[in-house]
């Protein structure tokens, strides 16, 4: 059976305390989905400013806040391009083998796959390693490191990718509206903006955005 899932790189907390996170011991992939406890939602949403809380010294995005929460939220409120590290994670359990995104694959860029299905039939996902996908005919194939020569692949068909990418559209759709009403609860006062930024960084429509609960 081969799954794909949304993921999103994490490492331990270090700390934090704007809000409540989940207890994480080592870097690794958290599968996004309408599953996540709200310590999990906490911990992916921290996840994904601290990718860009980035100093707005050589952009023309306004100073940072001076409040310690403001200031964490700065750049993902302000950035007009965000970044999510990670991406899609398949796996075959018939093989035991897991095709990963690479360093600096981010989360916003998943619909690239769809160049693989139904556009040049030929996707990239970040390097060390360098995933990528590849269309043979109606086969994809997932080659977890192109630089290998001897790399491990999975194996699909064209129909079976589509489904696949159809449902991780799905997961994305159900964090998002848990996040929602994990944003309702612990950010009030920032509620529209983060939920929009999510949106964005996840590459949803903003119609997807589900109503402040």
């Amino acid at each position: 059976m081969i799954v794909m899932q949304p993921v999103l790189e994490i490492y331990p907390p270090d700390g934090f305390a704007l809000w409540p996170v989940a207890e994480i011991e080592a870097i690794g992939y958290l599968p996004l989905s309408g599953e996540l406890a709200p310590a999990e939602v906490g911990t992916a949403v921290m996840r994904i400013a601290r990718c860009n809380d980035i100093d707005p010294e050589h952009d023309d995005r306004p100073a940072r806040p001076a409040d310690p929460l403001g200031s964490f939220l700065h750049g993902l409120l302000t950035f007009d391009n965000l970044f999510a590290a990670g991406g899609m994670r398949v796996t075959d359990s018939s093989t035991g083998i897991t095709f990963l995104p690479g360093c600096c694959n981010g989360l916003e860029d998943w619909r690239d796959w769809h160049e693989a299905v139904d556009g040049s039939g030929y996707a990239s996902f970040g390097h060390d390693p360098d995933p990528l996908a590849e269309r043979l005919a109606d086969t994809v194939r997932l080659t977890v490191d192109a630089e290998q020569s001897d790399s491990r692949v999975i194996e699909l068909s064209s129909t079976d990718l589509r489904h696949l990418l159809d449902g991780a559209e799905n997961d994305l759709a159900d964090f998002l509206a848990v996040a929602t009403g994990w944003a309702s609860q612990y950010l009030p006062d920032h509620f529209t903006p983060v939920t929009a930024a999510l949106a964005r960084v996840l590459a949803l429509p903003a119609t997807a955005v589900p109503p402040k609960p």
